[in-house]
């Protein structure tokens, strides 16, 4: 059996490809090496349905936010090595991911707008550009926590329509105090921030809403894929909650750019999934 994860900063997919070709799947706690230690990824993993596999494993393809450093590749594979001791491993970037996904084995920009953002310029085998991805609290344009963050300033500010904020106020019991409790003291401050687009995806007729994600999105762009070298001429996809669940605001705001939208995946895994069934 191969076993096949795509882990964002929020949730993890695995995916275990028999020999006969059949599909087991799992979702689980998301694990980024840059905010969490090799042991506390350790305890995560110990659910009953990788146990049950690890004798049956024979390779394990990780996809990973934040694997993208020799340094925190090794953590991971160690960490994932102590569990499947009999299996190959290997320990590849969300981005590869994102971009086997949309783009197989074809040329094309792949992004990954969910918890957080990044984006690649693929040439159908490897990824030949990247933009920087600082995180974020230094970047993450369009992705969830960009978005709730600026949601959580504005109502700290009194600045989004006073029935919205009410609405806000009477659902999570919101106060300042409380968010920045939650963002300064208590762990996995993007998760809390990226929390919020739930609810703003459910106004999303509300023009505040619309415009949160439309500007955030004209943000990434700017900031990812008009750099990209001939860009106009590519077909540009993503993967991710946040694109997926705006994917009308999203291509508006990409048309207005003059960007060529291609897919638009919830989650690689399926196309992860294929990727290794052709490509064992």
């Amino acid at each position: 059996m191969i076993l096949i994860a795509d882990s964002g900063s929020s949730k993890t997919d695995w995916r275990g490809i028999d020999q006969e070709g059949n599909v087991s799947q799992f979702r689980g706690v998301g694990f980024n090496p840059y905010y969490q230690t090799p042991e506390e990824m350790a305890t995560e993993l110990n659910d009953e349905f990788l146990l049950n596999l690890k004798e049956e494993v024979v390779a394990v393809y990780y996809y990973g936010a934040g694997c993208s450093t020799p340094e925190n590749k090794q953590g991971v594979a160690k960490t994932l090595g102590n569990l499947f001791s009999k299996a190959h491993i290997e320990i590849e970037h969300d981005l590869l991911a994102a971009a086997r996904a949309t783009c197989g084995h074809a040329p094309g920009i792949s992004c990954i707008l969910g918890t957080g953002s990044n984006s690649c310029d693929y040439d159908g085998k490897t990824i030949i550009d990247t933009r920087p991805s600082p995180g974020f609290l230094l970047g993450d344009e369009g992705g969830g926590t960009y978005i709730g963050r600026k949601f959580l300033q504005d109502f700290i500010h009194d600045e989004m329509p006073v029935a919205l904020r009410k609405q806000v106020e009477e659902r999570f019991q919101l106060t300042a105090a409380t968010i920045q409790d939650n963002v300064y003291r208590k762990p996995f401050p993007g998760r809390y921030m990226a929390s919020f687009c739930r609810f703003i995806t459910e106004h999303v007729s509300e023009p505040y809403c619309y415009l949160l994600y439309y500007n955030a999105f004209q943000d990434f762009f700017k900031k990812h894929v008009a750099r990209y070298q001939g860009y106009q001429d590519k077909q540009v996809s993503f993967v991710g909650s946040v694109a997926f669940y705006n994917s009308d605001i999203l291509r508006k705001a990409a048309a207005d750019m003059q960007i060529n939208v291609h897919l638009i995946l919830e989650s690689p895994i399926a196309g992860l999934t294929l990727y290794h069934k052709e490509n064992p």
